[in-house]
């Protein structure tokens, strides 16, 4: 019954809701190229999760990098993405350990002021907001707490996307569950997307192409098991991926998209991973095009 009930919600998502922002359908074939920024997140300090000898920020990478290379045939869209897969070292999973781009990692290095006033004032106005009554925090699904280098990247990523306009950020992750060793199976499976609580002034159409993504990605792959994550299309308001603290703008649409565990039988094994890599990605890649330019 949720499933079904879930699945109703999201059709009405796609297709009845009335469209908010203009460029979500109907691009004109002479409109400047939609601007996605691709996130994998973590890097080779934090790598997240981690199965037998397998990281998941390489996880993430080798799927973001599959992504930004079958959008960037797409003349209608100009990519961006945060890490890369430029550098001489090979991880276990066999991509090329690069780490940030070199604008975003001269970004944060030119910028580190900048951002660290933002996200305090951010933080301090949203207080505001709360104290007033103008925003109500809710309880959400729990998620690991980041280190203050951690955060300030996410915050910097954000304050990079208002400047230069972007039009969707979509954010790589691997979920997991509690376990007592690296090569123990947890108890979950599925994947989930994440999009920005409803009092978030980027949360409509967010959602919107995340109901996009998942219609793509349900056709191959069950959504999370997890109680807290069942329909596969949750919101958010303590992820600063998301804009958390009211730090992206209306414009900028953000999703987060935990492809699976870590742990599922298809990643453990190296060619069935891949496999899983490239399909993901090109089910990802559809539903972004879908929602952008589909009649």
């Amino acid at each position: 019954m949720v499933k079904i009930l879930s699945k109703i919600f999201i059709l009405l998502f796609i297709f009845i809701c009335p469209t908010q922002i203009s460029r979500a359908q109907g691009v004109a074939p002479d409109a400047a190229p939609v601007k996605i920024l691709l996130v994998p997140g973590h890097d080779n300090e934090v790598w997240g999760a981690q199965y037998g000898n397998v990281k998941e920020a390489a996880m993430n990478l080798a799927v973001a990098s599959r992504i930004y290379n079958i959008l960037k045939k797409d003349k209608r869209f100009e990519v961006h993405i945060t890490r890369d897969t430029s550098g001489p070292a090979r991880t276990t999973d066999g991509v090329q350990s690069g780490g940030y781009t070199k604008e975003f990692a001269d970004y944060f290095s030119l910028h580190e002021d900048e951002i660290t006033a933002f996200r305090e004032n951010a933080k301090a106005e949203m207080q505001n907001r709360v104290e007033s009554g103008a925003y109500v925090e809710k309880e959400g699904v729990p998620h690991n707490s980041v280190s203050v280098d951690v955060a300030m990247r996410l915050y910097g990523f954000n304050k990079w996307a208002n400047e230069n306009k972007i039009d969707a950020m979509i954010h790589i992750h691997f979920n997991d569950y509690p376990r007592w060793s690296k090569w123990a199976i947890g108890k979950y499976t599925g994947f989930v997307i994440y999009f920005p609580d409803g009092q978030m002034r980027n949360s409509f159409e967010s959602g919107r192409l995340g109901a996009n993504i998942l219609m793509e990605l349900e056709k191959k792959y069950t959504t999370s098991t997890y109680k807290r994550e069942l329909g596969g299309l949750v919101t958010d308001q303590k992820l600063i991926a998301l804009g958390s603290n009211g730090t992206l703008e209306g414009g900028v649409r953000s999703v987060l998209i935990e492809y699976g565990y870590i742990y599922e039988k298809r990643f453990r094994n190296y060619t069935t991973r891949h496999q899983a890599y490239d399909d993901m990605a090109k089910r990802t890649a559809e539903g972004i095009s879908n929602y952008f330019f589909a009649n």
